[in-house]
């Protein structure tokens, strides 16, 4: 079966940084646009990054534009999100995606695999 496995989360003050990754497996990775979303407690999952299959092209929200860097490494099946100068506001649960049809996208209805998340809690 598919599995994406998000890991790197924690807690960390305003300011600092975290390095999120996400390890698939079951899928042939090179051929799927990888996106991270996230979402915070009473409010809806959205979109934070993409990077297609090549990975030279990425999209940000632009919330996290400047501070948040998406990559991938092929050959290792990773997918990794570099947060720095975190926020507050960027609190969350953060979830690794695979849009198999899709180069890139921030839809979270055009992505067809899931990880279960990882807790990012940012303090003031």
């Amino acid at each position: 079966q598919v599995q994406l496995v998000e890991s790197g989360g924690g807690l960390v003050q305003a300011g600092g940084s975290l390095r999120l990754s996400c390890a698939a497996s079951g899928l042939t990775f090179s051929r799927y646009t990888m996106g991270w979303f996230r979402q915070a407690p009473g409010k809806e999952r959205e979109f934070v990054a993409a990077i297609r299959w090549v990975g030279t092209i990425t999209d940000y929200r632009d919330s996290v534009k400047g501070r948040f860097t998406i990559s991938r490494d092929n050959a290792k099946n990773t997918v990794y999100l570099q947060m720095n100068s975190l926020k507050p506001e960027d609190t969350a649960v953060y979830y690794c995606a695979a849009a198999r049809t899709v180069t890139i996208t921030r839809v979270p209805s055009q992505y067809d695999y899931w990880g279960q998340g990882t807790q990012v809690t940012v303090s003031s």
